[in-house]
């Protein structure tokens, strides 16, 4: 039953953005994108509280949002971490062990609506405003983003100079916005009207053009050292995106690992991170 709930929800949402879109585009697209911006997941679990409740706490005002922060103090540079889409803070567990035995002072933090802090909705824009914040903050020497984080990282480096941040890490991330609409389309089978007016809803609302919404793009002008890792067999953002923007990103390294996956949990990846971070 619930597979077969998953299965038909997307199209019902998509059938009443088509026929909303019928008496009022700008109200389909509003509606198209409060659900994209909306998260099922990533609220802390049981299992994970313990964890987490092992850290320094404390809550950062960022936007009208409660931000949860995370500190595990350490002697050497701070680092902030920055999770992806339906995640938290938790996610970093495996990875900030490796960072806490070379001495890092780790910073890390539940997005608006995930984990424990406030808000409803997620978008990158959103989040790469919240995340300046903490920058300016707790003024990391490098930063650590894995998909949709890694995103927001590279955004958020376009927008912001942050000269005091030295490398950043980026796992498993997305880079064309473009290709994540024309997904949400095809999950919830939606029309093309609502699909343009979406894209009409978007750039009236941040200023950008959907199409020209691209991370690839953006790092032509990134000066900083950057280390994307990426598995050849990811299933929710290819490969093929971390590929171009490594092409474009000068100052750049990828390593492509295999059968690892999106998530990128693994000792090898965290050892090659903790490498790349020490490195003059």
């Amino acid at each position: 039953m619930k597979k077969l709930l998953n299965k038909y929800i997307p199209l019902l949402y998509g059938a009443y953005f088509n026929l909303v879109a019928i008496f009022s585009k700008k109200g389909a697209a509003k509606k198209a994108f409060d659900l994209f911006c909306t998260p099922r997941r990533g609220m802390v679990l049981p299992q994970q509280k313990a964890y987490l409740e092992s850290a320094k706490k404390e809550v950062v005002e960022s936007n009208n949002i409660h931000l949860q922060v995370y500190e595990w103090p350490g002697e050497k540079e701070t680092i902030l971490v920055v999770h992806g889409w339906e995640s938290n803070a938790f996610r970093w567990k495996n990875l900030i062990g490796f960072l806490q035995e070379e001495k890092y002072n780790i910073i890390a933090f539940d997005a608006p609506a995930h984990g424990h802090s406030s808000g409803t909705i997620l978008n990158i824009p959103l989040y790469a405003k919240v995340m300046q914040t903490l920058v300016q903050k707790y003024n990391p020497k490098h930063i650590i983003g894995h998909s949709y984080g890694g995103m927001t990282t590279l955004y958020n480096n376009y927008l912001n100079s942050n000269e005091a941040v030295d490398k950043l890490v980026i796992l498993g991330a997305p880079s064309e916005f473009r290709t994540i609409l024309l997904d949400y389309q095809k999950l919830l089978h939606f029309n093309n009207i609502v699909l343009e007016a979406l894209k009409a809803y978007i750039k009236n609302t941040f200023g950008f053009e959907a199409e020209a919404f691209s991370i690839s793009d953006y790092v032509k002008t990134n000066i900083k050292k950057g280390l994307l890792i990426h598995d050849k067999f990811d299933e929710i953002a290819p490969c093929s995106d971390s590929e171009l923007v490594h092409k474009n990103w000068a100052n750049s390294s990828l390593i492509k690992t295999e059968g690892f996956g999106h998530s990128l949990h693994q000792e090898e990846v965290s050892r090659a991170i903790v490498k790349f971070l020490k490195e003059n």
